[in-house]
């Protein structure tokens, strides 16, 4: 069991090697007004070595946040448009034909980066989700006969449109599954929107971002994540929260018939995960319940997923989730 002493000493070393979030939301206060709730999951996914999965409407900067993030990190970036006539060997790479000597070599595609920005992924059909995913899961890529493995770290941040449906491919429940956040972005307030009218209307000069980290310091931030402490009656809390979803009546939660699949140990493993970096942004060598309830939307709103007699009565997965954290007992 953790110390006082040593929960002390590790959050020390937590604001020392967390300097660089600061920094970070600084530079990218420079180009991005608002969105903070954005920036701050693109963080967690960063740190937690999690893939996340961007959801909003056109125009709400889910591009730019990805793009500006990939400016502020001294690393690879590769930005991809999905489009109904992308194929897996656009994404990956393929092998070509030599006919002077008869071999073949291979050509790496655009996914050997370390920040991957998957714009507009539901724009693509299966086959080419899938090569992405494999990567995604894997770490690895398969051309040919032969496997590579990819850079650490490597990050996949995808967006995706709610409305013009027609002429897209949505991502199944099991291929979301593999995205450890997904994000609802929302409207900015009227504030907000004053503050990027002042700040973008009245001038076409791009802003440049500088390198704020480099790939060594985002591995060196991950194992100081990986040292945060979780008391045990934290673990139990998380591991109560994903049991609620599949089995909500041992737990006195009525929303018997609008449940069809609960969430997966994947779950577990990332509301955890997601949880210690949480608490690595905001300074703090040890997760409370707070931080599992503030992260655990992001996390659960993908993989609950509703009855036809739920999303009959317009309940979303989102009221599902809100009900078994209003109602599971905090510690």
């Amino acid at each position: 069991m953790a110390t006082e002493k040593s929960i002390s000493e590790l959050t020390e070393l937590i604001r020392q090697e967390s300097a660089f979030v600061t920094a970070i939301q600084s530079e990218l206060s420079k180009v991005i007004v608002g969105q903070r709730y954005m920036i701050e999951r693109l963080l967690i996914g960063l740190l937690a070595n999690g893939h996340v999965l961007l959801e909003g409407v056109p125009g709400l900067a889910k591009t730019l946040a990805v793009k500006s993030l990939a400016s502020v990190i001294n690393t690879r970036f590769q930005r991809i448009q999905f489009t109904p006539d992308l194929l897996p060997a656009d994404l990956v790479g393929t092998l070509i034909y030599n006919p002077r000597d008869g071999t073949f070599s291979v050509k790496r595609g655009p996914v050997f980066a370390n920040i991957i920005l998957a714009d507009e992924i539901n724009r693509a059909p299966a086959k080419v989700q899938s090569a992405l995913l494999e990567a995604m899961q894997e770490r690895q890529v398969t051309i040919g006969d032969q496997t590579f493995k990819l850079e650490e770290p490597f990050l996949v941040l995808a967006t995706q449109n709610p409305i013009e449906q027609e002429g897209t491919y949505p991502l199944p429940e099991a291929q979301v599954d593999r995205f450890m956040l997904k994000i609802e972005i929302t409207y900015p307030t009227k504030q907000e929107e004053r503050q990027i009218l002042d700040a973008r209307a009245f001038t076409s000069t791009p802003v440049e971002l500088k390198p704020i980290i480099g790939p060594d310091d985002i591995l060196r931030a991950r194992k100081v994540v990986d040292q945060i402490y979780m008391d045990e009656k934290v673990k139990n809390y998380v591991v109560d929260i994903v049991h609620a979803t599949r089995d909500p009546k041992a737990y006195k939660i009525d929303v018997a018939g609008l449940i069809e699949y609960g969430a997966s140990p994947r779950a577990t493993i990332f509301l955890t995960l997601a949880a210690k970096a949480s608490a690595f942004l905001h300074g703090r060598g040890y997760v409370t319940p707070q931080d599992i309830k503030s992260i655990g939307m992001d996390v659960l709103r993908h993989r609950v997923i509703p009855t036809y007699e739920a999303e009959a009565e317009d309940v979303t997965s989102e009221d599902i989730v809100k009900r078994i954290f209003d109602e599971v007992p905090v510690p």
